[in-house]
């Protein structure tokens, strides 16, 4: 990749400053190790509800739904030879003794989280590599320590994989990952931008600048995977990044802080464009009329001003009123705003205003099929604006109040007790900027 320069200061989410004089290039997820853990756990780090297998056996609710097959109840005391089945689950998951296999577990062991063995990822086309060897070897496990029939296995198998394979992915499984199964991603390159937004929330524990980090950084490890952070355009996503997704300069801290008391989406605009004029990013250029345009010699800075702009308008509104549904009609009209006030690009260059015409309608319009919190970047929705929608949706979820249908405590509770638990997901911003320091 292209060395930069130039350097910005990484900022917590209370506004402290966490890292002076970092150069553009080692906030990259291709090179800052904290970002690179992420995207490995998230790879091969699998979910494994040892308690729920156990209710769903008894009761016989197997698969999504309130499907009950009377009948096949299997009451097996999992939890009670809990230790049995995780030592033999990491024995046949790990490839050699002493690997990289790992299992925490959480819950008095109601839930794990099964780490895969870096080889198995390696050697293998993708990574449906973890969660499969993971939902074999806690079928295989419970089978072998109750001395199941040939019968009752297949019982055993459904409350582990779901409905696989009747169904193209593991539907209703206890046994789940944080990324969904390539056949559902949108195209090239999407799987890390198929995390629902209510996962990131609860991972993060409702904060919503650090949700807003690992939002952004799963989202433009997406973009780079897809190709879109080639050449110049490598700087672009860059900057996005840094100045939305991890507080650079303390932007958007500022921003909010400015506005939060008494401000509304138009004092933003007015704060961010004030800023940009202070900073020599944009400078008054041809007057028409009344109106006042701006030019840039810096379009892609601009851009990243704009993204962290955006997210500052978010949290101001959808703060205010602590709903998340505002947070499309924030997008649209903050970048039509922009675009009025300054004669300039607004954020992507128009795709966050389109992404947020049609969010509008998707998430509660006529249309009303769901909350902002089950959306994703992978979605036909929201796909279109490279990595800077997602993370705002992750702020507004983070302090919405409960106004959705599908809450993040309802859709993803087991995120934030089993990944909110370690470091690089749950205070990503503080871990990124300890990894500048381990780059040689």
């Amino acid at each position: 990749m292209a060395a930069y320069s130039e350097t910005i200061d990484l900022y917590s989410d209370d506004g402290k400053l966490l890292k002076s004089g970092v150069t553009l290039d080692k906030i990259s997820p291709l090179v800052n190790p904290a970002t690179s853990k992420i995207i490995d756990l998230t790879k091969r780090t699998i979910n494994v509800n040892l308690g729920g297998i156990q209710n769903a056996l008894k009761t016989g609710k197997l698969g999504k739904g309130k499907s009950k097959i009377r009948g096949r109840e299997l009451d097996l005391a999992i939890m009670e030879n809990k230790d049995a089945i995780v030592a033999r689950i990491k024995e046949m998951v790990q490839v050699e003794e002493g690997d990289d296999t790992e299992i925490l577990e959480f819950n008095n062991g109601q839930l794990l989280l099964v780490q895969v063995p870096k080889k198995r990822l390696m050697n293998a086309a993708t990574y449906d590599a973890a969660i499969t060897a993971v939902a074999s070897a806690t079928t295989y496990a419970i089978v072998d320590q109750f001395n199941i029939d040939a019968f009752n296995a297949s019982t055993v198998k459904a409350a582990c994989w779901g409905g696989y394979p009747h169904t193209m992915d593991m539907e209703g499984a206890l046994v789940s990952s944080i990324l969904s199964i390539p056949q559902n991603n949108e195209g090239i390159g999407f799987a890390l931008r198929n995390v629902p937004v209510n996962h990131v929330v609860m991972m993060t524990g409702r904060n919503s600048l650090q949700g807003v980090a690992l939002a952004s950084t799963l989202e433009t490890a997406g973009e780079f995977e897809m190709g879109a952070a080639i050449g110049a355009f490598e700087r672009y996503q860059l900057l996005s990044y840094a100045y939305q997704g991890l507080n650079a300069n303390n932007m958007v801290y500022d921003l909010v802080k400015a506005n939060g008391e008494t401000g509304t989406v138009g004092s933003v605009v007015q704060s961010l464009v004030e800023r940009a004029i202070e900073d020599k990013v944009i400078l008054p250029g041809k007057k028409g009329g009344y109106f006042q345009f701006y030019d840039t010699k810096d379009p892609m800075l601009w851009n990243a001003y704009v993204a962290a702009g955006s997210l500052a308008a978010t949290i101001v509104n959808c703060g205010a009123g602590r709903f998340a549904q505002a947070v499309s009609s924030t997008l649209l009209y903050f970048n039509d705003l922009i675009e009025h006030e300054t004669g300039l690009p607004s954020c992507d260059f128009g795709r966050m205003m389109g992404t947020a015409v049609g969010f509008s309608f998707f998430s509660h319009s006529i249309y009303g099929g769901g909350g902002p919190g089950i959306f994703n970047g992978n979605h036909v929705v929201t796909r279109h604006a490279n990595g800077v929608a997602i993370p705002c949706v992750v702020a507004a979820c983070a302090l919405d109040a409960g106004t959705q249908m599908f809450t993040p405590e309802g859709t993803s509770k087991v995120m934030g007790e089993t990944y909110g638990k370690i470091d690089v997901f749950n205070k990503p911003m503080d871990q990124i900027a300890k990894g500048v320091d381990l780059i040689a």
